[in-house]
């Protein structure tokens, strides 16, 4: 691996050299510089070109969502924020950031800890085609079209022709963009759908109310004992559970069980696509989107092999072609498209119409 040549910019003098000296212990890493706030970074990006930028959320002057709308249109790379703000963080990556890492807690190691997740993420943000985003068909997120019923309330109606069928996706770095972009497009009359997306804990339930509001059903986070049914999205809590689908005589339900990482991550991809192969079968539509790594290639794998129909998001449209890459390459994924054709492909599976 060649250096990393990395910006740190906060507004805090601690904080941000606390983190370069974190960074700085890796080997691969090299901290060219630091700044305070957007004005000082745009000048330092020009200066020292570095190759990922780290960037707090909240600064004076400008934030660092309106920094990224500014600045990744002209000068397209690889950006990590950090915030303690779990809606500050969706906003910068509706605006381009690549992915975050929450601000630490104080507490013995936890500046350590931040700074390891932050090190990982930068070496995986290195390899991103930022430009390739910024195209002029790029990020165009489709418009939510949800039915209003009376009251203005939204209709969140489904009648399936199955209700045995189960939807199952699962990602990971990018994927917050990906299951926006998959789920706006799918109609009310989903089957019960289950979703990991790695996220840290306190995030999870957030992020599935920004898409609760954008979608045609119901989307919230699980928990225990859930009844999964059609019309409604089940995201996994991030960072305590893993999320396990279980078959009973009334229907699918989810049990968040306290136990050990799977494949690296709690919760993971695999652990709940095993538990769909094995309650759902045949029934089964699985979905693997971006994200670094091979969580959810064995279980996606194993649902193929009991039936299910797969689809893997292609290379070109991967914010990280990791996950979906090894699932590939397995034989675990039936059909491999690009982002914007998955929700078309659900429904056809579906007979469904889109969004």
């Amino acid at each position: 691996m060649s250096n990393i040549k990395v910006l740190v910019v906060d507004d805090s003098v601690l904080f941000r050299e606390a983190l370069a000296r974190e960074l700085r212990k890796d080997p691969y890493i090299v901290v060219v510089g630091t700044a305070a706030d957007p004005f000082d970074a745009r000048d330092k990006i020009i200066a020292l070109k570095p190759d990922v930028m780290t960037l707090d959320v909240e600064m004076p002057k400008m934030n660092g969502i309106d920094f990224l709308r500014r600045l990744l249109p002209q000068y397209p790379l690889p950006v990590i924020v950090s915030s303690s703000l779990a809606d500050a963080v969706f906003d910068a990556m509706d605006a381009g950031a690549v992915d975050f890492v929450a601000k630490p807690a104080a507490g013995p190691g936890a500046m350590e800890a931040y700074a390891a997740d932050m090190i990982a993420k930068v070496k995986i943000a290195v390899d991103v085609d930022v430009a390739s985003r910024f195209g002029p068909a790029a990020r165009a997120r489709p418009a939510a079209r949800p039915k209003p019923a009376a009251g203005g309330a939204l209709l969140r109606v489904a009648q399936p022709a199955d209700r045995d069928r189960l939807l199952a996706i699962g990602a990971s770095t990018g994927g917050t963009e990906a299951i926006f972009n998959v789920l706006t497009k799918l109609p009310a009359s989903i089957p019960g759908t289950v979703m990991v997306q790695h996220m840290p804990g306190g995030f999870t339930k957030l992020y599935a109310e920004r898409l609760n509001k954008a979608c045609a059903f119901e989307v919230r986070e699980a928990v225990d004992n859930d009844a999964v049914r059609p019309g409604l999205a089940l995201l996994a809590p991030g960072g305590e559970y893993q999320m396990k689908l279980i078959k009973g005589p009334n229907g699918y339900s989810v049990r968040l069980i306290d136990t050990e990482k799977v494949s690296g991550h709690k919760p993971s991809v695999d652990y709940l696509f095993d538990s769909v192969a094995e309650a759902a079968g045949s029934k089964a539509i699985g979905v693997i989107l971006t994200g670094m790594g091979a969580d959810g290639a064995k279980g996606l794998l194993k649902m193929r092999g009991k039936g299910a129909y797969t689809i893997g998001q292609d290379r070109e449209s991967c914010v990280v072609y990791g996950m979906p890459m090894v699932a590939y390459n397995s034989g675990a994924v039936a059909k491999q498209l690009p982002l914007d054709r998955i929700a078309q492909e659900i429904c056809g599976r579906l007979s469904l119409r889109t969004n």
